[in-house]
């Protein structure tokens, strides 16, 4: 009989062993594949964004799957103890932009060593290649089926994570147990993941391979309005856009379709975000002034790049060989708007098992935001990925992983059955 058994090897289920067994020296810890930690080890490019030093408002803004929910975890363990957790076990981690947090190694296998390291010391039952099967729970006692048999315990964790990146594990078993202890699963959805188009200019692979830097990318409501807007660098791929700003608008996409109740919805692209329309034409007609005799594509060379300028002229119906001597005032506008507000439509995302982040899961109104623990079973705590909280990429989802984990598990490792 265990005190506390963790499905999941992964960060939160990693760092729920780790809490847990500070507190309890019978925890048991069940992972399906070979190897803890293995989306870890692929985060951040294999460099690991492994926190977020912004401030707690900020964190939350980037967490918009509700990321409120973590305001009362946060008061237990936050991302400033994640810094502390890691740098006192010997890694040190350095600030980059946006607040993100790496190891001055830029090697994820250090965090994950970190983790295994403590699991190890605390002296963790570790079962790997260990997929399971069923959970029951009856009388205060967690059964937990595998193909090595049935353990029990007196506190489970469910830290399945949820079903992106399905090679390194995650492929939604947690949500299935959870629901067969009586819990409520939202809606899975794909987010952090590239964005699909049928557009003509996608399908005929024009713009295939272009990026843009710091350019704003909004995704529209029915009233032409922005829903949200990211101003990030994006790539135009084969079959859509991708890149950190479409990654951000992906799970708008989904939510505006829902919306909207119908497939294509409108995003719009502006190259040039920190320009108004006023200070843009007034760039644009110097330019032009300088080189009066040259095409308009030649007198702009370099300002912006050159396959998206040959588009943005064709969009706005302005041949190759037209001189600013004949170009009309209707044609400079409708350029400008276009470089400024270019419309396109999308049809929605790549499939939820090429998305970085899963949306959706364990519902939040079930679930004690001080303790992690179920308000629906006594004793089954659940973190990660498998609620439904998201966020943005840039350390976010890692926090919340790594705090609700932490959570969960101490909370779990004490936890008596009064009943």
């Amino acid at each position: 009989m265990y005190q506390t058994i963790i499905i999941g090897g992964g960060p939160s289920g990693s760092m729920a062993a780790v809490a847990a067994s500070e507190v309890s020296d019978n925890v048991l810890l069940i992972e399906k594949k070979k190897g803890l930690g293995r989306k870890l080890k692929i985060s951040g490019g294999g460099r690991c964004n492994v926190t977020n030093r912004l401030p707690y408002a900020e964190i939350i803004k980037n967490i918009p799957g509700n990321g409120k929910f973590l305001y009362s975890p946060f008061s237990v363990f936050d991302n400033e103890s994640i810094i502390e957790f890691f740098e006192s076990r010997g890694v040190k981690l350095k600030e980059e932009d946006h607040g993100r947090m790496f190891p001055v190694s830029n090697k994820a296998q250090d965090v994950v060593n970190t983790l295994i390291k403590q699991i190890n010391e605390n002296k963790v039952n570790v079962m790997e290649e260990t997929p399971v099967t069923e959970i029951s729970h009856d009388n205060g006692i967690f059964y937990v089926t595998t193909q090595k048999g049935e353990f029990q315990s007196k506190s489970l964790i469910i830290a399945t994570g949820g079903t992106s990146v399905p090679q390194t594990g995650s492929t939604g078993d947690g949500y299935q147990f959870a629901e067969s202890l009586g819990h409520s699963i939202t809606e899975l959805f794909p987010t952090e993941v590239p964005i699909t188009s049928r557009d003509a200019f996608i399908k005929s692979k024009r713009l295939k391979g272009l990026s843009l830097k710091d350019v704003e990318l909004s995704v529209l409501k029915k009233n032409g309005k922005k829903r949200i807007s990211h101003q990030m660098d994006m790539i135009f791929t084969h079959f859509g856009v991708s890149g950190p700003a479409a990654l951000r608008c992906s799970q708008f996409v989904y939510k505006e379709q829902k919306n909207q109740k119908k497939q294509d919805i409108a995003m719009q692209l502006d190259v040039f975000p920190n320009l108004n329309h006023d200070q843009l034409s007034q760039k644009i007609k110097s330019l032009l002034k300088a080189e009066p005799d040259k095409y308009i594509k030649n007198s702009l060379h370099g300002l912006i790049e050159e396959r998206y300028l040959l588009f943005m002229l064709e969009q706005s119906d302005i041949s190759d060989e037209t001189t600013s001597h004949h170009l009309s005032n209707q044609q400079l506008n409708h350029f400008i708007s276009n470089l400024k507000g270019f419309r396109f439509n999308v049809n929605g995302t790549l499939p939820i098992d090429k998305a970085f982040v899963t949306g959706g899961g364990v519902s939040l109104k079930e679930i004690q935001p001080k303790t992690m623990m179920s308000k629906i079973v006594p004793g089954l705590f659940l973190c990660g990925e498998v609620l439904d909280i998201h966020g943005y990429t840039g350390g976010y989802n890692i926090t919340s992983a790594l705090v609700t984990g932490h959570v969960a598990g101490s909370n779990a490792g004490t936890f008596k059955n009064e009943s």
